[in-house]
């Protein structure tokens, strides 16, 4: 509407001029360091108008190229981004080739370093190594100043195709670039777990604590899993008490850790002091897992072991895993009758498949040889989470 009312007002003023410039064209009179030019008013006026179209002609076309690049840049881009959504469509649906094929042809101009990262990670589910650290390389040329997300990039698809010593030269390069990154500290410890370098790991954990990329539970998750690994292969008495003392006071209190203390020093022969921390630990915090250790270690004084289980056994007379560390002293101790008992008080409470073996041999000990097959059958079928097919013989009843 407004277009042709301006379109209107633009004929009428055109006519009123025409109009006026025919009734007298006037006469102009130009004259410039010794030039004349004579002309009418109508002739100076189509004069202007074409030189206007020359200059605006002019112009067009020296900014035609420009114009040019940027339709062409335009466009491109479109087309990149085009690539980008197909592509990502792709690897949603796990269409990996499709993917990396498309993201290669949209790697190019601003989206490259997205481009290389995410084709890198597609050539890593095709298993295809070179193919994917050649886009990581494309990808650090495109950009050196992403170096520190191409490295951490690199460094997690190295940890999940199980290259671990190479995951961890990248990190160290990672570190002089970006000391202390948290991404790269997380990565780091686990290269190192999954390398078993727990002396490694333990130099990483306080520079994991200062910057707080773990909460505390993961933390001390870390932490009793290296402090476990060195009492495991601690090589002699002497090892074994140095890491075990040289541990913090609250890691000793882990009943994991007090576990892996106790087995080792059984292993090593120091029965005794393994009889004691677990003694301690339970008086303080009771731990089914240390019970089940304390009735199955090898001491010179069985029976005093069983007096110790026996008075808690005052305050958790339930306890299946109580009774069943009962049960095994007494075995040691030879007392049939009183084993035989508690192991029957354990299996009415948890029938597990263990305490189904020990009251077994318990049996073939006190010659009942057809209740003790029963008693292997039952054991067997609750290792499988059953119940046995077939009904007990009849010859095992008596």
């Amino acid at each position: 509407m407004r277009w042709g009312i301006l379109l209107l007002v633009a004929l009428a003023l055109g006519a009123i001029s025409a109009h006026w410039l025919l009734g007298d064209q006037g006469y102009v009179l130009i004259d410039i360091r010794g030039w004349t030019v004579e002309t009418s008013v109508p002739g100076l006026v189509i004069a202007l108008l074409l030189l206007y179209a020359a200059v605006r002609l002019v112009i067009w076309l020296v900014r035609a190229p420009r114009r040019m690049g940027e339709a062409v840049g335009e466009y491109r881009a479109r087309r990149t981004q085009r690539h980008l959504d197909q592509a990502f469509a792709a690897i949603a649906e796990g269409q990996w080739s499709r993917g990396e094929r498309l993201l290669g042809r949209a790697a190019r101009g601003p989206a490259s370093l997205a481009g290389y990262l995410s084709a890198a990670r597609a050539a890593q589910h095709q298993a295809a190594v070179d193919r994917r650290d050649e886009w990581l390389r494309l990808a650090y040329e495109a950009d050196p100043a992403a170096t520190p997300a191409v490295l951490l990039t690199q460094a997690e698809l190295q940890l999940d195709s199980g290259q671990l010593e190479e995951a961890l030269a990248t990190l160290q390069r990672l570190e002089q670039t970006s000391p202390a990154h948290p991404r790269g500290l997380t990565l780091q410890a686990r290269a190192l777990e999954q390398l078993r370098d727990w002396q490694g790991l333990e130099a990483l954990l306080p520079r994991l604590r200062s910057a707080k990329v773990l909460d505390d539970e993961a933390l001390q998750q870390l932490e009793v899993r290296a402090a476990r690994a060195a009492l495991e292969k601690a090589g002699d008495a002497a090892a074994l008490e140095a890491a075990w003392k040289s541990r913090a006071r609250r890691l000793r209190q882990r009943p994991e850790l007090i576990e892996a203390y106790a087995r080792r020093a059984a292993q090593l022969g120091l029965a005794g002091e393994a009889e004691a921390v677990l003694r301690k630990a339970l008086k303080s915090e009771w731990a089914p897992q240390l019970v089940g250790l304390y009735g199955r270690l090898e001491t010179k004084d069985p029976a005093a072991q069983l007096a110790v289980l026996e008075k808690w056994l005052t305050q958790r007379p339930e306890d299946a895993e109580l009774l069943l560390a009962c049960g095994r002293l007494c075995l040691k101790n030879e007392l049939w009758g009183k084993a035989r008992s508690y192991l029957e008080t354990s299996l009415a409470i948890r029938p597990r498949p263990e305490t189904w073996r020990i009251y077994g041999e318990l049996l073939v000990q006190l010659g009942e040889s057809g209740a003790a097959s029963e008693a292997f059958r039952k054991g067997l079928a609750a290792a499988a989470g059953d119940t046995p097919a077939l009904a007990a013989p009849r010859s095992a009843a008596g």
